[in-house]
């Protein structure tokens, strides 16, 4: 009996001992544990990338809405502004058309105004220069009637 003989018996025996003891099944159980978890590991992180796709797919759409809303909100604004500007300018228009219509008045009335005084003051005067001729060249009781008969006339034509 040779050293080759002793050691295929001692692999023999280590092998027969290993199965007595159940080291297969052990390792076997290991294995599928290992790969159950790793199965589960998977899974787990399968899910979560879903997760943060969707919220990554919701946050997009949200940037997106407040990017149109944002937008609609200065488009709103912006013509506001301008409904404001054209309203503004309509009224100062309006504002400067009725001031200039109220200084023609004024300047229309105090020209009729003027007007009248200097037509007055010329009655007065061509009364005052009739009296006067009048008295210098008439005198008695025809000039007194003479000259209250021509006040009256004068007075009444020019008013």
């Amino acid at each position: 009996m040779d050293a080759s003989f002793w050691a295929l018996v001692g692999l023999i025996l280590f092998f027969v001992l290993i199965a007595w003891l159940g080291i297969p099944a052990k390792i076997t159980a290991a294995l599928d544990s290992r790969a159950t978890k790793i199965r589960t590991d998977l899974e787990e992180a399968r899910k979560l990338r879903e997760e943060a796709q969707a919220l990554l797919a919701d946050y997009q759409r949200r940037r997106h809405e407040a990017e149109a809303e944002a937008e609609a909100i200065v488009a709103e604004a912006r013509a506001e502004a301008e409904q404001l500007t054209l309203e503004t300018t309509r009224s100062l228009e309006e504002l400067i058309a009725r001031r200039t219509k109220s200084a023609e008045d004024k300047i229309a009335q105090a020209e009729a105004h003027a007007i009248a005084e200097v037509k007055a003051k010329a009655a007065d005067l061509a009364v005052a220069a009739a009296e006067s001729m009048l008295v210098a060249k008439v005198t008695g009781s025809v000039a007194e009637g003479l000259t209250a008969k021509s006040i009256e006339q004068v007075k009444a034509g020019l008013n």
